[in-house]
Parts: C-alpha cells; sequence; structure tokens
C-alpha cells in the first residue's frame, strides 16, 4: 500500500514539474507555473516521508521546518539584485547536499561489506537494499555514486565562486592559474583513474582523492571565466545541480529524483546552450573555463562623453514619438524598476509609443529584466526580446539605455579583437537620440569599454537611475 501511494505520488509531483518548467517559458503563466513547483515538491516529500523504508520522522519534521524558516527568512531578506548570487548559493548547496549523500552510500557499502550474512538479514532501509545487491548491481552503484559525488563537488565550489563574482567578494576578471587548462585536464584525468581504483576496490581513499580533485576542477573551472559570461556560468551551473541530484537518484533508487535532476538538468544545458548563441560563446569553450580569445588588442576609443540634465532628456521625450527604453543590471542596483513603470505609464498615456527591449542575457541572471518589470507591472505585451526589436532602432526617436553595458555595445560588431567581438547586441545607437542613464563613466562589471557613450547622437544622464528618472517624471507632459 505505501509503495503504491509512494510511486502515484511521485507520477503526480514528476507532471507538476514539468508543468512547472513549461510554464516558465512565459510570464504570464509564470506564476502559476511557481505554484505548481510548490504543489508538486511538497507532494514529493510528502510521499517520500510516508513512503517505505521512512523512519526518523521526527528529526525529518524538524530538519524539515528549520530548513523552511531559513528559506522563508532569506528569501524576505534578498533584493532582487542579489537573485543571481542567491540561485548560486541553492546551486552550492544542491552540489554539497550531493556529496554527502554519496559519502552516506559509501559508507553504508563498507558497513554491509564488512557484516556476516546473519547480520546482513537484519538490516533495514537502504543497507538492506544494498546487501541483497548482486556483485554487477554493487558496481554499478559505485559508479552512480561516484559520479554524484564528482558532479556535486564541481558544482560546490563551482557555485562558490560564482556567488563571489557576483557578490563583487570575489575579482569578475578570468583568472587561472600557472598550467591553465592542463590543470584542469590532470584533474580530471585523475578522477578518471580514481573512479576505475574505486570501482575495482571501493576504497575510501579513491573517493577522497576524487573529491579533491573535483574540488578543484569546480574552483579553477569558473575561476577562468569573466564577468560577462557569468549568466552562462549560474545557467550551466543550474544544469551540473541538475546532473548530481539524477546521479544521487540512482544511488537512492528514488525514481521522482532521477526525473526532477534530468528535468533541472536537460533544461540548464539547453538554457546555457541558447545563450552562449545569444553571445556569440563557444558553448564548449565556456563551460571549459574560457577557452580561446582574442587575436590583438582591443581598437581605441576616442571622442568624449557628452552630458545632459533631466530637462534635456524630458524635452527630447516629449517631442518623440517611438521610445525603446533598454534595461541593464543599473536598473537592478538602483530598484529603479517602478519609476521605469511610470515613465512608461506617462509617455504612454500621452499617445507615444513605448516599448522595452531585452537582451537574452541582460543582468547577471537569465529572464532578471523580465521579473523586474513584471515586478512593477509592466505590461506584457511591450516588452520585447532582441530579435523581435532590433531592427526598429532605426525608425525609433529615442532609445533610453538604463544601466547596460556590454549588451548595448557597438564594438561587438565593429572591433575583431573586442572580448564581445561577434556578440548579438541591442543596436540602440541607430536610433535618433540615445540617452544612457549610468552613475559614472566607468567600463561596467566585464571591464570592456563602450564606444556607444562617445558617439555624436549619445548623451550620458549621469547619476543613479532612480532619482535621475524621479526627477525626469514631473517634466513629462
Amino acid at each position: 500500500m505505501e509503495y503504491g501511494f509512494t510511486t502515484a505520488a511521485y507520477v503526480v509531483a514528476a507532471v507538476l514539474f514539468i508543468q512547472s518548467l513549461g510554464g516558465l517559458s512565459g510570464q504570464e503563466s509564470a506564476k502559476r507555473a511557481v505554484w505548481y513547483g510548490i504543489f508538486g515538491m511538497a507532494l514529493a516529500i510528502a510521499a517520500t516521508l510516508y513512503g517505505p523504508g521512512s523512519s526518523n520522522w521526527l528529526i525529518s519534521l524538524v530538519m524539515i521546518a528549520a530548513g523552511g524558516a531559513i528559506g522563508w527568512y532569506v528569501a524576505q531578506k534578498v533584493q532582487m539584485t542579489e537573485m543571481p548570487q542567491l540561485v548560486a548559493a541553492m546551486h552550492s548547496l544542491v552540489g554539497l547536499a550531493a556529496v554527502f549523500i554519496g559519502y552516506n552510500t559509501h559508507i553504508e557499502m563498507v558497513r554491509v561489506a564488512g557484516l556476516d550474512e546473519a547480520a546482513r538479514a537484519a538490516l533495514e532501509g537502504f543497507a538492506a537494499v544494498i546487501a541483497h545487491k548482486a556483485p554487477v548491481e554493487l558496481s554499478i552503484l559505485r559508479v552512480e555514486t561516484f559520479l554524484g559525488v564528482f558532479i556535486g563537488a564541481v558544482t560546490f565550489t563551482g557555485s562558490v565562486i560564482a556567488f563571489g563574482k557576483l557578490a563583487g567578494k570575489v575579482d569578475g576578471k578570468a583568472k587561472k592559474l600557472p598550467g591553465g587548462h592542463l590543470l584542469n585536464a590532470t584533474a580530471a584525468i585523475v578522477s578518471l583513474v580514481l573512479l576505475v581504483v574505486y570501482l575495482q576496490s571501493g576504497s575510501t581513499l579513491a573517493l577522497l582523492g576524487m573529491t579533491v580533485a573535483a574540488l578543484f576542477i569546480g574552483y579553477h573551472l569558473i575561476m577562468g571565466i569573466g564577468g560577462a559570461d557569468m549568466p552562462v556560468v549560474v545557467s550551466m551551473l543550474n544544469s551540473y545541480s541538475g546532473w548530481a541530484a539524477a546521479a544521487i537518484g540512482f544511488s537512492l533508487s528514488n525514481d521522482l529524483l532521477i526525473v526532477v535532476g534530468a528535468l533541472v538538468g536537460s533544461s540548464g544545458a539547453i538554457l546555457s546552450y541558447i545563450m552562449c548563441k545569444a553571445m556569440n560563446r563557444s558553448f564548449v569553450s565556456v563551460i571549459l573555463g574560457g577557452f580561446g580569445g582574442t587575436t590583438g588588442p582591443a581598437m581605441e576609443v576616442t571622442g568624449e562623453q557628452i552630458a545632459i540634465d533631466a530637462e534635456g532628456v524630458a524635452a527630447a521625450l516629449n517631442e518623440a514619438d517611438s521610445i525603446i527604453i533598454i534595461p541593464g543590471y543599473g536598473m537592478a542596483v538602483a530598484q529603479a524598476q517602478q519609476s521605469v513603470s511610470e515613465l512608461t505609464r506617462k509617455l504612454r498615456a500621452a499617445g507615444k509609443t513605448v516599448r522595452f527591449a531585452i537582451h537574452p542575457v541582460a543582468g547577471r541572471l537569465p529572464g532578471h529584466m523580465n521579473v523586474l518589470l513584471a515586478e512593477a507591472k509592466v505590461p506584457y505585451d511591450i516588452v520585447m526580446e532582441m530579435d523581435e526589436i532590433n531592427d526598429d532602432f532605426p525608425t525609433t526617436d529615442v532609445a533610453i539605455v538604463i544601466g547596460s553595458n556590454d549588451i548595448v555595445n557597438p564594438a561587438a560588431q565593429e572591433d575583431p579583437n573586442s572580448p564581445i567581438a561577434g556578440m548579438p547586441v541591442l543596436e540602440c545607437w541607430k536610433a535618433k537620440q540615445v540617452f544612457v542613464s549610468k552613475r559614472g563613466q566607468g567600463t561596467g562589471y566585464s571591464g570592456i569599454e563602450n564606444p556607444l557613450f562617445y558617439k555624436e547622437n549619445t548623451r550620458m544622464f549621469y547619476g543613479d537611475a532612480k532619482k535621475s528618472l524621479d526627477a525626469l517624471l514631473p517634466m513629462i507632459d
């Protein structure tokens, strides 16, 4: 009875998770999709606690309550600007959990191997399952355990470094130890050799040695990836955490964990591939720590940045008929989305055509800008993807860039030696007038100079984005 209920609940939970992933593809269905995921996870936890082999209910319930309380507290404290690093931190916990579960499985295998037949017959739960495995099945379990620990360890240290870079606690520039990619390759080969040793002997030292190598790979891979590629890194780490969960699902013979891990792993990999195409990056190059690079010095940027005040921007907006707003991470930092929404409302009330242009990697997390605009009640139908709106800039009166840098950088098209050469960008400089809302004359997160700021039709609207827009709002007719 318990097994039948658990299996049925797992099937329903899996369907809910699939519905959740499908719903997250659109802004209008995203909220409903989140609820699908919440109900699916609640059902999965309940079915696991009720299912066969479950024990220590009190400890389980206490830990679930504690984890829920911590999650609630963190969710209340974290700002939208901190969501990318929060996601990276969550990935690190998934990786660490995979490592702990893998080591628990290994300890159980070692314990069972040391028991006589009578003691094995008295075993219960997971230990009993191990005791009755055939030699071939035991070898498969060792491979599953090894892979779960390996992927989990890579995910853990990689996510910690990604968190540090996103939070500004670790230098965002790509850095490698002497030996570069050779060190990563050596660590991977050592791990492969240790897999053979572990498969034959079940050696604890082999598992420990691989764990150290995997922790190094995760650290060194992400350290070797620059800030401009961090959105892809976060997505790829999401994929790694999914595969780690799937590997552990095989070890624990938990079908739902396998399904969920595969869903997360495959969707994260697909998203990473799509984002790499949007950035003209090699998928393999990014995930292996930034192979390749430019062949010469970047083009020198000449000219000067010309500032404009709120009155000048307001005058141009009042005269314009068509306006495209390009949000970036600076808008998130300034928490200016509500001011942007109010500006949009006033401009549309004045009969002007206002649309938003969203680059696939705007911000530091996939969909970051879409979430912020949805939070500020910006209508979904005027939020356009890059491919939908890029051809409209030449017929646009005003383009407003709010805290963006790389995604509006013409060097991607004009300078073959630029670090972002070939990356598809929003061609806002083709609009009649461009206003860039920016704190100062810095180069932004990735450290790449932007020729847009020096073009004749560009004016720099310096200052905190929220304060600048709030000063602008009363002047819009």
